[in-house]
């Protein structure tokens, strides 16, 4: 009886066949179909309208009023010290966010037991299912407008993301160092650090740096409701019709962006190969 069961469980455990894993990919590639189309079909696009010739016509003139853009030595200056803002707030949000989260990842990646597991991941889904404009907002009422309003909102909700990323990382970890290191009389911190850690240091720097690239991003979101840096300059000469002006800040960003996109790019190829 124990020899068939053993033989029940190896059959069980054997791969699917291919058959079974194409109908499967089938069934999910249709529902996912399925709800592109009922998504389509419940926002209910007027396309007509969209790409009527006075709708062109209008979006013609509204972009032709950025050009030429305003590159005036005064402009410039007070645009590098808002991109430099904007770097600021992206880079230290990420940075209290990358601590946060790797603080909280340890419990929520199931070292503290089952509790403080979910404990933990309960409260890592609520910081970052809050969007980074409802953080700016609640700040802004807290610590009034500006940059360090914009750094803490970015470091809320990168804190959570980033938390659950690094429990991810560090509960998928092979056990085999740190239980090496556990039995020839390491304690658990000195076998974390040197082996888990260890282990997960590049992925986790690919994660931070990756989440500073969509940070840059939100810190020019921010500034629209008043966290400071390129945002609330732009928002501040959209509100007067300044058009040429805006388009200096909106090349700024775009610049900005691209630079820390490319930095980020790099480093993090550097760090997995």
């Amino acid at each position: 009886m124990k020899h068939t069961n053993s033989n029940f469980n190896e059959y069980a455990d054997m791969p699917q066949p291919p058959a079974m894993i194409e109908l499967k990919t089938a069934l999910a590639l249709l529902a996912l179909i399925v709800l592109t189309v009922a998504s389509f079909l419940s926002v209910n696009i007027d396309w007509n309208n969209l790409f009527s010739n006075e709708a062109m016509r209008s979006s013609k003139e509204f972009l032709l009023g950025f050009a030429p853009p305003d590159l005036s030595s005064n402009l410039l200056n007070k645009v590098l010290i808002a991109t430099l803002e904007t770097l600021a707030m992206s880079a230290l949000g990420t940075a209290i966010a990358a601590a946060f989260g790797l603080a909280l990842a340890v419990p929520a990646s199931g070292r503290f037991g089952i509790i403080a597991k979910h404990g933990t991941r309960l409260f890592l889904n609520f910081f970052r299912a809050v969007p980074e404009l409802v953080w700016a907002s609640v700040m802004l009422i807290a610590a009034g407008l500006g940059p360090f309003a914009g750094t803490i909102a970015l470091a809320a909700h990168t804190s959570g993301v980033l938390g659950r990323l690094f429990a991810e990382t560090l509960e998928n970890l092979p056990k085999e160092c740190e239980s090496t290191l556990r039995i020839n009389g390491s304690s658990a911190t000195i076998a974390f650090l040197y082996a888990s850690l260890f282990q997960a240091l590049p992925q986790l720097l690919s994660y931070t740096l990756y989440r500073w690239e969509n940070n840059i991003r939100a810190a020019a979101i921010l500034g629209v409701v008043g966290a400071g840096g390129l945002g609330q300059m732009l928002k501040y000469h959209l509100s007067l019709f300044q058009m040429p002006t805006a388009a200096t800040v909106i090349i700024a960003m775009l610049i900005l962006v691209a630079m820390v996109d490319a930095l980020s790019l790099w480093m993090r190829r550097h760090l997995t190969d």
